[in-house]
């Protein structure tokens, strides 16, 4: 019978696989960099894939990279410790974003969205000059529904996070091998492997009033009186129909209700893709 540590590790070990391999997040001699935050979902990446990289047939190499923000209450060193206990490749990577943060940020604004910028354009910059082909991010199932709805609330648009993203500046292409991870199971995870959890140092760390922690509890409420609310939602991601929203130019239906071409493809979590470094 399988522990408690060993069923949590294969369930998320085989969500990671058949997203890289959905996606063909990884290919042959690709060079890996993890983004290791010190949170439980980054800690869980880079344990996953670490355990893949063992398995695949496809080879590629791995390292990870905690970027330093600049908080004075943020300490790295736990997180580089139990990297080298592992065997984990790791380095930490000085910057000034508290202070580019505190220049920039109007008053009474959250740091978080011009943080989270900052610190893809350093991690950018570290592929870049160190030669790495992909940038591995820990957003679980739970982001990407989260920020669906939040984009539909207050933006108006109907977008997410995708699982593979081209950066802008032509060359960076960034991962979330996590995509058919729920963050409860990461959460459980991180607790049982006793990984060092770190907090990022913020001065407002934990604020529960913005917008997406409205949406988290929103979420978590429509989940507790309705199991599988959030697994429908990840799913709605890879089942668009153009034909029934307000799209110009979109495939007409049927007279029956169904596209004129048959039903669309898409499907949600957990299909069988192409051979990639998760199969």
């Amino acid at each position: 019978m399988l522990t408690r540590v060993q069923r949590l590790e294969k369930k998320i070990v085989r969500r990671v696989g058949r997203a890289i391999g959905d996606f063909q997040m990884i290919e042959e001699g690709d060079r890996v960099l993890v983004a290791l935050s010190g949170g439980k979902d980054s800690w869980a990446l880079l344990h996953a894939l670490h355990v893949l990289q063992r398995r695949s047939p496809v080879r590629f190499d791995l390292a990870a990279v905690t970027v330093h923000p600049g908080y004075a209450d943020f300490d790295p060193a736990p997180i580089a410790a139990h990297c080298r206990v592992l065997g984990y490749r790791h380095t930490v990577e000085t910057s000034q974003m508290f202070e580019i943060i505190e220049a920039k940020r109007d008053p009474g604004s959250s740091y978080c969205a011009i943080c989270s910028r900052l610190r893809r354009g350093i991690l950018y910059g570290i592929a870049d000059r160190e030669g790495y082909t992909k940038v591995a991010l820990g957003h679980h199932a739970d982001d990407l529904i989260e920020t669906l709805l939040l984009a539909a609330f207050f933006t108006g648009e109907i977008k997410s996070m995708p699982p593979l993203l081209k950066a802008e500046d032509g060359r960076n292409v960034v991962i979330r091998p996590l995509c058919y991870c729920f963050e409860e199971d990461l959460a459980a995870f991180a607790e049982v492997m006793e990984f060092p959890l770190a907090s990022c140092g913020c001065p407002v760390a934990g604020c529960t009033q913005t917008q997406r922690h409205r949406v988290k509890a929103l979420l978590r409420g429509l989940e507790q009186e309705h199991p599988g609310v959030k697994a429908n939602l990840l799913s709605s991601l890879g089942r668009v129909r153009l034909e029934y929203l307000m799209v110009r130019g979109a495939p007409k239906t049927s007279a029956g209700g169904e596209p004129a071409g048959g039903p669309a493809a898409g499907r949600g979590p957990g299909p069988r893709g192409r051979r990639g470094a998760g199969r």
